[in-house]
C-alpha cells in the first residue's frame, strides 16, 4: 500500500496553482460547466459512495442532524450542479485593474486582483463543500486543497474523481484540485506545517477543529470560531417587526451559525415587548429561555441566565435574554460578548441606527432585517467558500473576491527616480 505524502500533495498543489492563475474567464467557466455535468453524469456512482459514508456514520452513532448534512440524494447532487453554474454566472475578479491614478511624475499606479495561490480547507460532514470550494478556488484561479471530515472519506473521493477526469480531459494540471485520501489527524499536523506550498488555509467546522487549526498552523488561517449573534430591540422599535425577526433569525435554521443566540430589550419597552416576545418564543419551537432577573419573571419555564449563557453559541432552539437600561448598555453588552459575527437593531429612529452601525463592527451589521441574510447568496455574493471573524483581508462572508488579493501595477514610459 502507497503511504500517502501530504507535503509532496502541497508541492504539487503549487506547480498546479500557476496553470490555475493563468486560466481566462472563458476558459474557467468552461471547465466549470463540465464538472457540474460530470458530477451530475455520475451521480448514481457519487450516491452509492456516499451511502458507504450513511451506513459508517449510522454505526459510529452520528448525530441525525450530522446525518442529514451528509446524505446527498440525486436532487442533493443537482443542486451541487445548481451551486457550480451560479458560480460560472458569477464576475471574474481576477485580471481587474483598479483606481488607477496618475502621479506627478507621469506614471501611472493601479491595483490588480490576483489569485492567492495555494488555499487548503479543512471541514466537517457536507460532501457538497467539496465541489463547491473547488468551483470557487477554479473561478478565482487558485490552487485547493481539501481535507474533509472522515464521515464524508467516500462521497469526497467519488467527487474528487469526477472533477480530475475533467480537469485531464481538458489538458489541465489535475493537481488544481486535490483531496486528501488520509482522515487521520497527523495529515492535518502536516498540511499546516506547508508554508512554502501554502498560502491560506480556511477551516470550517466546530470551534474545537478551528482552534486546533488556528493554534497549530504556521499558514495564514481565516477563523470562524463561532457566531454569538444579537438582536438589539431598541425602545424606539416597530414590536411587529422585532417579533417576525426575533423569531426567524432564532427558529428558521437554529443550528446555522447566523443565527441569534441572545437578543437585548430596552427597559423602557421592556413590560410591554417582552410578553409578546415571550409566547412568539414559547409557541410552534418552544424556544429554551436564559432570562436576566429583569425578564426573568416574563418567561414562565426560563432560566437565570449567567455570564456562560451570554457568551454560548447554543445552534439550538435556545436563546440568552437581557434587559438593558440603555442604548449604549447594548453596545457594552454587544462589544463584551460578540464573536465578531452579525449584530442586528430593531429601531425606527434612523440616528439611532446609524449609532449602532458606527460602534459595532461585527463583519455584518444590520437595521431591522434579520441575521438569517448574513449569508454570501443573500448579501449578493454567490457561493461562499466560509464566513472570517478574522478582520484580516476578509471579514464576514467570503465569495470570489475574498480568495483574491492584489498587486500594484504601475505604467511608466522611461520615468527614472531623482
Amino acid at each position: 500500500m502507497t503511504t500517502f505524502n501530504m507535503a509532496a500533495m502541497a508541492t504539487d498543489a503549487k506547480v498546479a496553482s500557476r496553470n490555475a492563475a493563468q486560466l481566462t474567464t472563458t476558459e474557467k467557466n468552461t471547465l466549470l460547466s463540465a464538472i457540474a455535468e460530470a458530477i451530475e453524469a455520475n451521480s448514481a456512482s457519487i450516491i452509492s459512495q456516499n451511502a458507504k459514508d450513511l451506513e459508517a456514520g449510522k454505526a459510529k452513532g452520528l448525530s441525525q442532524a450530522m446525518l442529514d448534512r451528509l446524505v446527498l440524494t440525486e436532487q442533493g447532487i443537482k443542486d451541487i450542479g445548481s451551486a457550480i453554474r451560479e458560480i460560472i454566472a458569477l464576475a471574474d475578479p481576477v485580471g481587474s485593474i483598479n483606481n488607477l491614478s496618475l502621479r506627478p511624475n507621469g506614471i501611472q499606479v493601479g491595483k490588480m486582483r490576483i489569485p492567492l495561490g495555494v488555499i487548503a480547507m479543512i471541514y466537517e460532514a457536507r460532501p457538497n463543500v467539496t465541489a463547491e470550494a473547488a468551483a470557487l478556488c477554479i473561478k478565482s484561479g487558485n490552487g485547493v486543497i481539501l481535507r474533509g471530515g472522515s464521515e464524508a472519506i467516500h462521497s469526497n473521493l467519488a467527487l474528487a474523481q469526477c472533477l480530475h477526469q475533467v480537469l485531464s480531459e481538458h489538458g489541465y494540471d489535475k493537481n488544481i484540485v486535490s483531496v486528501i485520501p488520509d482522515t487521520s489527524r497527523d495529515v492535518i499536523e502536516i498540511l499546516l506545517k506547508q508554508s512554502e506550498s501554502i498560502d491560506l488555509v480556511i477551516p470550517r467546522g466546530g470551534e474545537g477543529l478551528i482552534r486546533y487549526v488556528s493554534e497549530n498552523s504556521r499558514i495564514p488561517v481565516i477563523q470562524h470560531f463561532k457566531g454569538v449573534c444579537h438582536l438589539y430591540v431598541d425602545k424606539y422599535a416597530d414590536f411587529d417587526k422585532a417579533i417576525a425577526i426575533l423569531i426567524n433569525g432564532k427558529t428558521q435554521k437554529p443550528s446555522a451559525c447566523n443565527a441569534f443566540e441572545t437578543f437585548l430589550v430596552h427597559q423602557d419597552i421592556a413590560e410591554q415587548f417582552l410578553p409578546i416576545a415571550a409566547k412568539a418564543l414559547a409557541e410552534g419551537a418552544q424556544v429554551k429561555v436564559h432570562a436576566c432577573k429583569k425578564s426573568l419573571p416574563f418567561f414562565p419555564d426560563a432560566q437565570l441566565a449567567s455570564t456562560d449563557d451570554y457568551h454560548a453559541e447554543y445552534l439550538a432552539q435556545e436563546i440568552a435574554v437581557k434587559v438593558v437600561t440603555s442604548f449604549d448598555g447594548a453596545i457594552e453588552h454587544i462589544n463584551e460578548y460578540t464573536s465578531d459575527h452579525t449584530e442586528v437593531i430593531i429601531t425606527q429612529d434612523i440616528s439611532t441606527s446609524q449609532a449602532f452601525i458606527r460602534k459595532i463592527n461585527s463583519s455584518v451589521v444590520m437595521v431591522n432585517a434579520s441575521s438569517r441574510f448574513s449569508d454570501g447568496n443573500q448579501l449578493g455574493l454567490g457561493s461562499e467558500i466560509g464566513i472570517s471573524t478574522s478582520k484580516l483581508h476578509a471579514f464576514g462572508p467570503m465569495g470570489l473576491e475574498a480568495l483574491t488579493t492584489e498587486k500594484f501595477v504601475v505604467y511608466g514610459d522611461g520615468q527614472i527616480r531623482k
